[in-house]
């Protein structure tokens, strides 16, 4: 039942415009069917805030969370290449990974975009579908550490997601905490053809989610 989850909270990370408002019922049914328990509360939790407040305070929400602070992009490549060389070959072989399911991004769409990964995620399955969420378990790591710390109900989807991944190990642990204090590396070559998405820095302290035991 992860695939429910992880389609439910691709379309939740959108921007959240007039069609998916008006989508409120649809949304909390397929909110129901999601498992365990525990990540269905946070699920409605944030449909709970979403559909209770205004749109244009949705919409705010939304700008202010992932487009005006650095610390909580979407882009998940980010937070462990930087804009260097190495975040290049990251997002060439999600392309890849993605074009070998049929899976096409639109125009000018980078295929580290969270809610890209989750909805590839969702149509491919265990395995290689949700190995690029495993791959850059510690970018989202980071930004549920940010949306955390900032109070936003957006973190509610990321800790659902977190929730059903498999359990961190001490080595991803370090490795968070490592580039919560450094940041991403800094070499501003080698994504001009791919495209570099927006500046990061300055991370919060992270405590990864566990997985449901």
């Amino acid at each position: 039942m992860r695939a429910r989850l992880f389609e439910l909270a691709s379309l939740l990370l959108t921007y959240p415009d007039d069609e998916l408002l008006r989508a409120g019922a649809d949304l909390r049914a397929a909110a129901a069917s999601v498992e365990p328990d525990p990540v269905r509360e946070k699920v409605v939790a944030f449909l709970d805030w979403l559909l209770g407040v205004a749109p244009i305070e949705a919409q705010r929400e939304y700008v202010q969370t992932f487009d005006l602070r650095r610390r909580s992009g979407l882009y998940l490549t980010y937070y462990l290449h930087g804009d260097t060389r190495k975040r290049g070959m990251a997002l060439l072989v999600l392309k890849q990974r993605y074009r070998a399911h049929g899976l096409r991004l639109t125009d000018g769409e980078l295929p580290d975009l969270l809610p890209v990964v989750l909805e590839f995620a969702a149509v491919a399955g265990p395995g290689d579908g949700e190995a690029p969420l495993r791959q850059h378990r510690q970018g989202l790591e980071l930004l549920r550490a940010a949306l955390t710390e900032s109070g936003t109900p957006y973190r509610h989807l990321i800790d659902a997601v977190g929730a059903v991944l498999p359990e961190l190990t001490d080595d991803d642990r370090a490795a968070i905490a490592a580039l919560a204090v450094d940041g991403p590396p800094v070499e501003a070559v080698g994504l001009e053809t791919i495209g570099a998405g927006p500046s990061l820095s300055t991370y919060p302290t992270c405590t990864p989610v566990e997985a449901p035991r």
